[in-house]
């Protein structure tokens, strides 16, 4: 899995109601002006239908980055 197609796909789930085009890998998206708690379930079934991960909400919480997020998936994957 590649960092930049996992960004994308993030940046595709909102972008259709939100301008997600700035929005970098190191960028904290729980700061967006957009972000929301939904927001953590939408990339929660994302990460799942996607990957086949299924994160536990702490585990959501604790990530902040696209970065981080990309991570915890591939530590989960092995």
């Amino acid at each position: 899995m590649e960092i930049e197609v996992f960004l994308g796909k993030i940046k595709a789930e909102f972008n259709e109601d939100y301008d997600t085009g700035d929005l970098g890998l190191d960028d904290n998206i729980k700061n967006m002006e957009w972000w929301s708690s939904m927001h953590a379930l939408v990339i929660i079934a994302l990460i799942d239908t996607e990957y086949d991960v299924m994160l536990e909400p702490s585990q959501m919480k604790s990530a902040n980055t696209v970065r981080e997020l990309f991570t915890l998936i591939n530590n989960i994957k092995g």
